[in-house]
């Protein structure tokens, strides 16, 4: 009997002690481990980018070139300007079909922009756009009469785009963007023959930047 009884005792307590595991308590909650501060983009930069380019069907090249630029951060907006200035080789040639060739060939090009960003912590997404201008080396070739000539004039325009970069660490971020230049045309003649010819290039660039 008397073990009955303490066995039933026994089995009380601990339903007991498990419903009193159950109740609320005022005790704090473990805190968690403290996130990082997120990533600032405010400061001045330097970096180099590269690229590919095209004005047309038969008109293609590359790009290489310097940028520089400054950051300031609002929360997750990112306000800057950026400009830059590339080596190009962006060009192609025309034919009339009776022995008169027209060649038209980006030879350098700068952009001065702002740029408006969404900052996501290290990974920046924005739009540019601003100034564009550069040197446009035209050729024309008057086959039947055999007369050539040639002028280098340089353009202004502008330039619109995006892209995304993405910091490594505090100093050295990486970018890839695209951008819609715009020279316009211009008319040029040899002898008898003219040619309008006209330079809108579409770039495409990588770039890596170095933040200060």
């Amino acid at each position: 009997m008397n073990k009955v009884l303490f066995a039933t005792l026994a089995a009380m307590l601990g339903m007991t002690s498990a419903s009193a595991a159950d109740l609320p308590t005022n005790k704090p909650a473990p805190s968690l481990p403290s996130v990082y501060p997120p990533f600032n983009w405010n400061g001045l930069y330097l970096g180099l980018n590269g690229g590919f380019g095209w004005a047309g069907s038969h008109s293609d090249g590359a790009v290489a070139g310097g940028t520089i630029g400054y950051n300031f951060q609002i929360n997750e907006i990112v306000v800057g300007a950026e400009a830059d200035w590339d080596f190009a080789s962006i060009g192609g040639r025309s034919s009339d079909g009776f022995g008169d060739y027209a060649k038209t060939r980006l030879t350098s090009l700068t952009t001065e922009r702002l740029r408006l960003g969404y900052a996501v912590d290290r990974t920046l997404f924005f739009l540019t756009g601003g100034y564009a201008g550069g040197y446009v080396h035209n050729s024309l070739l008057d086959g039947p009469d055999g007369v050539y000539g040639s002028q280098d004039r340089w353009r202004n325009g502008y330039a619109i785009g995006g892209g995304i970069e993405y910091a490594f660490n505090n100093h050295v971020s990486a970018k890839a963007e695209y951008l819609y230049s715009q020279f316009g045309s211009q008319q040029i003649d040899v002898g008898p023959v003219s040619a309008r010819s006209s330079m809108n290039p579409s770039l495409v660039r990588l770039g890596v930047n170095y933040r200060f």
